[in-house]
């Protein structure tokens, strides 16, 4: 195999790559897409199997606005998601934990002894 060969064989791999990309990313957003029934979905679907490169550019021309809401507004979803989780699991201090031992305490919903290993547990944290 020659300079050629191998540099025209990257160049093909590339743009295969980049158009299987493509085409994942059409299939989700037909899938997400709330405004099509199943039938809309089903003959893109079938449309993508039989005729790939036509149906792609067609699917990017007729839904590439909706596509970048869609996928703006998954992300803004999941970035919500991570913030909220990570405030619960990390948002939390020593003075907390202590505080919520307390009011268990309080409550009689564990002992002093249990009390006094979560105290240690949150100030070792």
């Amino acid at each position: 195999m020659n300079f050629l060969d191998a540099l025209w064989l990257i160049i093909v791999a590339f743009f295969f790559i980049s158009y299987i990309g493509i085409l994942f990313a059409i299939i989700r957003d037909i899938f997400r897409d709330g405004s099509h029934n199943g039938w809309w979905k089903a003959i893109w679907i079938i449309f993508l199997i039989f005729v790939p490169l036509l149906t792609s550019l067609i699917y990017l021309i007729v839904n590439s606005r909706g596509m970048a809401e869609r996928e703006a507004a998954s992300v803004k979803q999941h970035r919500t998601e991570a913030e909220t989780y990570l405030k619960d699991v990390v948002g939390r201090s020593a003075a907390t934990e202590i505080a919520d031992a307390a009011a268990l305490l309080q409550a009689g919903s564990i002992t002093e002894a249990e009390f006094q290993q979560l105290k240690a547990k949150a100030l070792a944290a």
